[in-house]
């Protein structure tokens, strides 16, 4: 994505839609970088709030649910509208903080220690993707993206099934148990997930390239977010199955 991304929030349309031009406001890479680390501030921001109201005697399930599913609207307003990014995505990152903080403060009530663990993990796979795609040991290749593509749709399919199922009291095998099969899928998901990161790199760089409108660095720092995200909770899930075999 100019290839296509894994994420389904970058997409090689999102670009063709978005249009191409010369000029001093264009997307860069140095740019999206920079908006990445505000928009990871801010979450980092709401985390901390609803973690320190979880631990503080407050109820932060609401905090938790409506990030959620707040984040989930944005993410869809911002992915079929990508100008709406500059925006939008900032309060994108609070909404996924307070979730976050608030789902993280539950497990570590439940695990102590496992939410830095979760924290460090995340931080240390990302930058071994950036740097297996800047010293070119992961390419970024047709095939790869494709492969990465269907991955991550499948894994959405089967969570979004899970979801419909689990409102009628139904759950599906082996998805959220900590047996080894369990912890297996588990463990595929977190790959897949940092695999993404490796398709989001090369999308951003070839945006770049190509000179994408200047809000373009928005829509890439909150791609990469999304991809963040969605690792941070694999991960927490996974060491939550491990700790449940101890």
């Amino acid at each position: 994505m100019i290839g296509r991304s894994g994420n389904p929030t970058l997409s090689e349309k999102t670009f063709e839609k978005s249009g191409y031009y010369n000029g001093k406001e264009t997307m860069t890479i140095g740019g999206t970088v920079n908006k990445s680390f505000m928009l990871l501030a801010l979450l980092i921001g709401a985390a901390v709030i609803s973690w320190a109201m979880f631990f503080n005697g407050y109820n932060v399930f609401p905090y938790m649910i409506g990030g959620a599913i707040g984040g989930l609207i944005l993410a869809l307003i911002i992915s079929f509208v990508p100008t709406t990014a500059p925006f939008l995505a900032p309060i994108y990152a609070i909404a996924e903080g307070f979730f976050l903080g608030a789902l993280s403060a539950n497990y570590e009530s439940l695990y102590y220690g496992i939410t830095l663990q979760a924290a460090l993990l995340t931080m240390c796979v990302f930058l071994a993707m950036l740097i297996a795609y800047k010293t070119g040991l992961i390419k970024a290749s047709r095939g790869f993206q494709r492969g990465v593509f269907a991955a991550t749709l499948g894994i959405a399919l089967v969570y979004l099934l899970s979801f419909v199922l689990g409102m009628f009291g139904v759950t599906v095998p082996y998805l959220h148990d900590s047996t080894p099969l369990g912890i297996g899928i588990s463990v595929v998901i977190v790959i897949i997930a940092a695999l993404n990161f490796v398709l989001d790199f090369n999308f951003i760089e070839e945006g770049a390239k190509q000179g994408a409108p200047k809000h373009m660095e928005w829509y890439g720092s909150f791609g990469l977010l999304v991809t963040l995200v969605w690792l941070y909770v694999e991960i927490v899930r996974l060491l939550a199955k491990l700790a449940n075999r101890d």
